[in-house]
C-alpha cells in the first residue's frame, strides 16, 4: 500500500511502486516510474519519464529533472538538483520563447546505492557510479567512478567509500571498510571488491 499526501501532485500517468511514500507538496509528473518502497520528500520534484529503482529516497525540495535514471537504493539529499540541459536558454537566438522542440534534454544517471548530499548539483550529462558518495554542496561536472567519495566545486575524488557509506582506510594494497570489513583493490583510478 502506498502513502500519498493529499497535497502531493501525482500525475495519473505516473507509476508508483508498492510501499512507496510521497509527502506533502511533492510533484510527480507524467510517465515517471517509481519502484517499490521509494520515499519522495516534501516539495520534491520528479520530472516526466524519470525512473527511480526500488528503495530510493528523494529528500525534501530535491529537483530530479528528466530524463534522470536512478537505480535501486539511491539517496538524493535535500535540495539536490539533477540538471538536464547543457546550454540552457529561455529563448531562441531570434528571441522567441523556446519550446519542447527546441530542447535537447540530457540526463543524470545514478547507479545502485549511490548517495548525493544536500544541495549538491549534478550537471547533465553525467553518471554517478555505484555506491559512490557526493558530498553536500558539491558540483559534479564529470562522471564519477564506483565507490568514489567526491567533494568540492567542481567535485573531485577525495577518497573512497564502501557500501556502508564510510570512508575506506588504506591497509597496504587494499582499502578496508571500517564498518563491514569489506576489502577493495584500487587500480587505474577504479576501485573494485577484492
Amino acid at each position: 500500500m502506498n502513502t500519498i499526501a493529499d497535497s502531493a501532485d501525482v500525475d495519473a500517468g505516473a507509476r508508483i511502486g508498492a510501499g512507496s511514500k510521497v509527502w506533502h507538496l511533492a510533484q510527480i509528473r507524467e510517465a515517471a516510474r517509481l519502484g517499490e518502497n521509494c520515499v519522495v520528500g516534501r516539495g520534491a520534484y520528479i520530472g516526466p519519464g524519470v525512473v527511480l529503482g526500488e528503495n530510493c529516497k528523494v529528500q525534501n525540495y530535491a529537483l530530479v529533472y528528466e530524463p534522470a535514471v536512478l537505480e535501486a537504493g539511491v539517496f538524493i539529499g535535500p535540495a539536490v538538483v539533477l540538471t538536464n540541459d547543457v546550454f540552457p536558454r529561455a529563448v531562441t537566438p531570434e528571441g522567441s520563447l523556446k519550446t519542447e522542440d527546441d530542447w535537447d534534454k540530457v540526463g543524470v544517471t545514478i547507479r545502485q546505492g549511490a548517495a548525493i548530499g544536500a544541495r549538491a548539483v549534478c550537471i547533465a550529462p553525467v553518471t554517478i557510479g555505484a555506491w559512490a558518495m557526493v558530498a553536500a554542496g558539491a558540483v559534479v561536472t564529470k562522471d564519477v567512478p564506483d565507490f568514489a567519495l567526491m567533494a568540492g566545486v567542481p567535485a573531485r575524488r577525495i577518497g573512497w567509500v564502501g557500501k556502508a557509506g564510510k570512508p575506506l582506510l588504506q591497509e597496504g594494497r587494499q582499502w578496508i571498510c571500517p564498518e563491514t570489513g569489506d576489502a577493495y583493490l584500487e587500480g587505474g583510478g577504479v576501485l573494485r571488491p577484492a
